[in-house]
């Protein structure tokens, strides 16, 4: 009960801290509408479920005793948010006008223009590439689930981690795509993207200058 409790807590709060998921998720709800915010986190939970099983597989013991792979690993997920940051910044430099950009979306509907693949797509691979999560599942299993622990119990917390993040990140989506918040964010479209692609832009190379300094 006591394990339960503790991957409940943990769970909770590494889910709703800020991060690279919440920026992908508010991002493509405002500009595409809730149905691709809600795609897109239930491609963030399909991403967590990468980092349970090679948890609970033994690989993270092979990744925590391997520090190159670790660092590679690091790399790749820095990376990754580096690439998603570049892509926001060059949405904001080649942002319409805000009438322009409001009128757009008027005539054409928002959830129409990101494919459910693609944003499922880009869930998935926003949460299994990042090195948060990744440090977050590893911390779990080895801090706070037992060795003896059952195996189906172990998959059972991992099936609550990606519930968790399904339901939070969903709640996000449909936050940011309201329509009042969705007009008054695609008004200053050009500066929302700037912000969330200098935030992904810092984020990813604090990360790689982390990961090129882990020991080889």
């Amino acid at each position: 009960m006591h394990e339960w409790l503790a991957v409940i807590g943990i769970t909770v709060l590494a889910v709703i801290s800020p991060g690279p998921d919440f920026a992908m998720i508010a991002r493509t709800s405002y500009l595409f509408g809730p149905r691709t915010g809600v795609i897109g986190a239930l491609g963030i939970g399909a991403g967590v479920q990468v980092h349970v099983c090679y948890t609970v597989l033994g690989v993270a013991l092979l990744v925590l005793r391997s520090p190159w792979l670790f660092a590679l690993l690091k790399l790749l997920g820095a990376a990754y948010l580096v690439f998603m940051g570049l892509q926001a910044l060059r949405s904001s430099w080649r942002a319409a006008a805000p009438a322009q950009a409001a009128e757009e979306q008027r005539q054409a509907p928002a959830d129409q223009a990101l494919s459910a693949v693609a944003a499922w797509r880009m869930g998935f691979f926003t949460n299994a590439l990042n090195p948060k999560t990744m440090l977050f599942v590893v911390a779990v299993y080895t801090q706070v689930v037992h060795a003896d622990t059952p195996l189906a119990r172990s998959l059972g917390y991992g099936l609550f981690m990606s519930l968790a993040h399904i339901v939070w990140f969903s709640v996000v989506a449909l936050f940011f795509s309201a329509p009042a918040m969705r007009r008054a964010l695609l008004a200053r479209q050009r500066w929302v993207d700037g912000v969330i692609g200098a935030l992904l832009l810092l984020l990813g190379v604090s990360l790689l200058f982390v990961a090129r300094g882990q020991p080889g």
